[in-house]
């Protein structure tokens, strides 16, 4: 449909654009002002034909301006009465250079102008009205037309780059858009992983503790299944957090984080009320991080210690928070069986890692990829002179002065 109106439009404009000319010639005919024939039916045809050739100047402008500009010299070589050579040739000109042809309008009117001169002086017409009275009014009209032309080119330009600039802006909101979201989406999966890896570690450990312990130490099975009810009612709450994400309208940096140092405390209670010692060291002053940096903190610790749960083998555990001018240093060991050497299989944890320089394994990916959308880095290796595994991580950020 706007196809169709477009084309309408197009083609009305042509018609108004002919016809306008064919009436300005006719008119001009009709005065009958000298020449050596009067005018007849081939005259006024010849005002026709020009208003015709506005219907292809569209598609062929070259065209048009020259058939234009030798009919109106083979109407003058006939004799017909004079009509000017401006007013015939002017929408010729302004269609040509609003297709971008400048060079061939402004040559095109200045041979007009040039071979019209030259035979009205030779026929013995007086230069100075020639040259000082007709010359500025035609080159003024032809100039006029010529830049109308080129006015209307260069607005169509500007409005066709203004449409583009704002689909590319268009675009470009959506891409982000579409981006964001999928970045959102990454950091739910992998609080999901965090959180639901943590509690099945401890779950796991946990059972095992219940089941040996079933017939001879009721205790130990209460204190076992207290951990695991625990456990559980925490990943609940940061399930539940972690899920209203999915129904909320805000944007993702609104939302409250599902875990933070300030819940470090319950879980290295939880980890040593599985069985692994863990001791927690503090170098510097404490300080309030930005949210994200609290919450990607308490996450790598998180899934260091669940490694360490899973596969270690370890009896102790120590967590290391290092508050330093440009940022946070985060570092957890375990005296586990580490990677067996170097070059050990892939495993994560205490056997966190394919090599102590690389590591593997979804936690461990996901620890190194929410590091470094912060700028940071997480480092795992293992520690072949004591045995165990090493998480090292740094997450840069301005914590003041220590």
């Amino acid at each position: 449909m706007e196809l169709g109106r477009s084309g309408l439009r197009a083609v009305l404009t042509d018609a108004a654009i002919g016809l306008s000319t064919s009436l300005v010639v006719t008119v001009a005919i009709a005065m009958d002002l000298g020449g050596a024939r009067s005018p007849d039916f081939l005259a006024y045809l010849f005002a026709v034909c020009l208003g015709a050739l506005m219907f292809v100047r569209r598609h062929f402008p070259v065209l048009a301006l020259v058939a234009t500009a030798s009919g109106l010299l083979s109407y003058y070589a006939a004799g017909y009465p004079a009509i000017g050579l401006a007013l015939p040739v002017a929408a010729a000109l302004y269609s040509a250079a609003e297709a971008g042809k400048l060079l061939i309008s402004a040559v095109t009117g200045a041979a007009l102008i040039a071979v019209s001169t030259f035979f009205r002086l030779r026929e013995g017409e007086s230069l100075a009205y020639l040259l000082g009275f007709e010359l500025a009014s035609t080159v003024g009209l032809m100039f006029a037309a010529i830049a109308l032309g080129a006015a209307v080119r260069a607005t169509r330009l500007l409005r066709a780059e203004q449409l583009r600039t704002a689909r590319q802006a268009e675009a470009e909101r959506e891409a982000e858009a579409r981006r964001r979201v999928q970045d959102e989406r990454l950091r739910i999966a992998r609080d999901l992983h965090d959180v639901i890896g943590h509690t099945i570690a401890l779950v796991a450990v946990q059972a095992d503790v219940a089941e040996e312990a079933l017939d001879d130490d009721p205790e130990t099975v209460r204190a076992a299944l207290k951990t695991i009810r625990s456990a559980g009612e925490e990943a609940i709450h940061e399930l539940r957090g972690t899920l209203g994400l999915l129904r909320s309208p805000g944007e993702p940096e609104d939302r409250a984080p599902t875990g933070t140092l300030r819940n470090l405390d319950s879980l290295l209670a939880a980890t040593g009320e599985s069985g692994l010692a863990v001791e927690l060291r503090t170098e510097g002053e404490p300080v309030p991080l930005p949210a994200v940096v609290d919450t990607t903190a308490y996450r790598i610790v998180q899934e260091a210690l669940t490694n360490t749960l899973r596969h270690a083998e370890a009896s102790r555990a120590e967590v290391e928070l290092r508050y330093e001018r440009g940022g946070l240093g985060i570092r957890v060991t375990d005296d586990g069986r580490g990677v067996g050497g170097f070059g050990g299989p892939a495993r994560e944890g205490g056997g966190q890692a394919a090599d102590p320089g690389g590591g593997s394994g979804f936690g461990i990916e996901g620890m190194r990829e929410r590091a470094a959308l912060l700028g940071g880095r997480v480092d795992v290796a293992g520690a072949p002179e004591r045995g165990g595994f090493v998480v090292d991580a740094w997450l840069p950020v301005e914590v003041g002065r220590q």
